[in-house]
């Protein structure tokens, strides 16, 4: 009997980490005995549906560093899409292709690599290709910078991502203790539902460094007044006040801070923006000093020049173990990780049944962050701290970092 081959996409927003995982698939895949070809799907499941494939296995024949190249590479070497798949109840019809498109390229293992939009999409096929009886393996395989899957003890991208965040506001630090004038720095940073990026802001403080010196999540409701009174007493203490807010913070009605357009993508999450902006004009309303916000935004996903080899590392890990679990006949069920110390760092792998992670979602428990809900906790610290940790072999050419090239993904060729 000839041996299956494999189908590999990726979808969601992009990571420093999630072509670490690919790069695990590919590697463990051309490794075992059981799996002859591997396809990439372009744009996450679209490419499924149109019908757009590469064959992995080739891109490893004709470039010998394919693989070491791919997993310091950031974004999505595949593409991605933000697809979401309706009810099979409703309409089969796009399973059926989807399942006939499987049967086609003799595909005997399915991995979504994403976040919790993708793990939807492995739930629907999973729970469709159970009802049909087919024995295709199904499986996802976790990443968002977000830090907001179930079941896992973080995801990849994560620690690359609070390791740029950190970065970024202790140079920002440096930038504004420099002037003797009273000033407030806002930064804003990713995190609709939940706060672990901005979290992250605190491992930037140090045996100098205090900043930032408050910190509002998605987690605590937003009160203005006490922002303002917050931000006034930091004002006594010092001329620099740097404060680290989520991007989705809401009143106690659940009302966004920021402005909103009222637009929604696909799977229903409202489209925020200016965050950081409005609260700059409250503060410069009633408080007469310099003020500045700053939107971190895109440049907190794909910064590889600063990405953790902790997170690289393990997301490697988890797209090798994944190819291992369908080989064992797993299925319906994300690969996690499991901490088992702080001191010193050690993590297990293991899986868990989609049914208990798709469109759930995980937030910063109430007690890792301070009582007046402005900071975080030396337990939150503790957490985020070893993911963090060491730095990868970049090579670079020219003064920049070299990457995977992907002119597969311009659509102008």
């Amino acid at each position: 009997m000839s041996k299956k081959n494999i189908i590999v996409a990726q979808s969601g927003g992009p990571t420093v980490a999630i072509n670490a995982s690919l790069a695990g698939i590919v590697d463990a895949a051309i490794k075992s005995d059981t799996y002859d070809t591997i396809y990439g799907s372009l744009y996450g499941i679209l490419g499924i549906l149109e019908d757009k494939l590469i064959n992995l296995s080739e891109q490893v024949e004709k470039k010998p560093d394919f693989i070491n190249t791919l997993k310091i590479s950031p974004a999505m070497y595949l593409g991605s899409c933000r697809y979401k798949l309706p009810d099979y109840e409703d309409d089969d019809a796009t399973y059926a292709f989807l399942f006939n498109q499987f049967q086609k390229y003799n595909i005997g293992a399915f991995f979504y690599i994403g976040g919790n939009d993708s793990m939807d999409t492995v739930l629907k096929l999973s729970h469709y290709g159970k009802q049909i009886g087919s024995d295709i393996r199904i499986l996802g395989i976790p990443k968002t910078i977000d830090n907001d899957l179930c079941m896992t003890d973080h995801t990849p991208g994560y620690g690359s991502a609070a390791k740029y965040i950190a970065s970024s506001v202790l140079e920002v630090s440096h930038d504004t203790f420099i002037y003797s004038v009273k000033s407030v720095t806002i930064l804003e940073i990713m995190g609709r539902d939940a706060g672990w990026l901005t979290a992250a802001s605190a491992l930037a403080r140090n045996s100098y460094n205090s900043a930032p010196h408050l910190i509002y999540l998605p987690e605590i409701a937003f009160d203005q007044e006490q922002f303002l009174r917050d931000v006034k007493e930091q004002l006594k203490k010092r001329n620099n006040v740097i404060i680290a807010v989520s991007e989705g913070i809401r009143d106690k009605n659940g009302h966004y801070i920021s402005a909103s357009s009222g637009a929604t993508d696909q799977f229903g999450h409202s489209q925020l923006s200016g965050t950081g902006k409005c609260l700059e004009y409250i503060v410069k309303e009633a408080i007469n000093v310099k003020v500045r916000s700053i939107e971190v935004n895109v440049l907190q996903r794909c910064a590889s020049h600063l990405a953790s080899l902790t997170d690289l590392e393990e997301s490697f890990s988890l797209g090798s173990q994944g190819v291992t679990c369908s080989i064992e006949g797993k299925t319906g069920c994300m690969l996690t990780l499991q901490r088992e110390s702080n001191s010193p760092y050690k993590v297990s792998i293991a899986t868990a049944d989609i049914d208990a992670i798709a469109n759930e979602a995980k937030s910063i428990p109430r007690e890792w962050i301070n009582e007046d809900g402005n900071d975080i906790t030396p337990e939150l610290l503790a957490y985020m701290a070893p993911l963090i940790v060491g730095e990868p072999d970049v090579h670079y050419r020219n003064g920049l970092p070299v990457y995977l090239p992907v002119e597969h993904l311009d659509s102008e060729k």
